[in-house]
């Protein structure tokens, strides 16, 4: 089992949360900060901080703290947000119009480059620079413009076919934001997005 393999969802999320501040750190025009600052000033876990970065290596020094600009550099090559992914939006309503158009997934790191549906009223119309493409286009269009991300912005009864699909055609992850538990392969991890859990969990918590 490889390191990747054993660092948990919730570490990696922390990580990216620590990968924001820092930026927003740069920005600001910081250079240098301690693990007790970056957690009071991000209302963080100085203790969690040293914790998940030590599963990485050495970070900073002590006394002394972190150089921002290497940390910086160092989780985005830890997270894989140091070169480019190519992204596809299958589902072009109401939701696959937003992701098109959401400046994270037009980024440095992630970049949408297809759009696809299978409506023919949603098919050929201009989506945030995309012409939507049919979906039967999909095992063509993925390897052709080297797309390893899927998104699923499909209603929960298309959401395992066009998963099939991206997978035979060769993402290498999915994001799922289909309110459906998926079958997935091994060799393609998926993500779920599922807003109604959030809002339970948050009614619970009403109650």
């Amino acid at each position: 089992m490889s390191q990747r393999d054993d660092v948990s969802s919730l570490t990696l999320n922390r990580l990216s949360v620590y990968l924001r501040c820092l930026r927003q750190l740069q920005q600001d025009g910081e250079t240098r900060i301690s693990s007790q600052d970056l957690a009071r000033r991000f209302h963080l876990s100085a203790a969690q901080i040293r914790k998940d970065l030590a599963q990485f290596g050495e970070f900073g020094i002590r006394g002394v703290g972190y150089q921002i600009d290497d940390l910086r550099r160092r989780l985005e090559s830890l997270l894989g947000v140091d070169r480019e992914h190519r992204v596809a939006i299958v589902g072009a309503g109401n939701l696959g119009t937003a992701l098109a158009r959401f400046p994270g997934f037009n980024s440095d790191s992630f970049r949408v480059v297809a759009v696809l549906d299978n409506d023919p009223q949603k098919v050929g119309r201009k989506i945030a620079g995309h012409t939507v493409c049919h979906s039967r286009e999909l095992p063509r269009l993925i390897p052709e413009l080297g797309v390893q991300i899927g998104i699923l912005a499909v209603p929960a009864a298309a959401a395992q076919e066009n998963y099939d699909a991206l997978a035979r055609a060769g993402v290498k992850a999915v994001l799922n934001f289909a309110p459906v538990q998926l079958e997935t392969c091994s060799a393609v991890p998926t993500k779920s997005v599922d807003l109604m859990i959030f809002m339970e969990e948050l009614s619970y918590f009403l109650r």
